[in-house]
């Protein structure tokens, strides 16, 4: 195994794991919101269509 193959892992410091955390946060925060923007689409489109519909 040559010394460009060998990985060195480094416990991260307490900012680096701050920073770490706010990201997964940001992330998160981003993902609900995308999920909520696509179900409130789907259900407006899926609700003007029954309104539509003659039985």
């Amino acid at each position: 195994m040559s010394e460009k193959d060998h990985i060195q892992l480094t416990a991260l410091t307490p900012e680096e794991l701050k920073q770490q955390k706010r990201r997964n946060l940001a992330i998160a925060l981003g993902l609900t919101a995308f999920i909520v923007i696509v179900f409130l689409v789907t259900i407006l489109r899926i609700g003007g269509s029954v309104a539509e519909r003659s039985f």
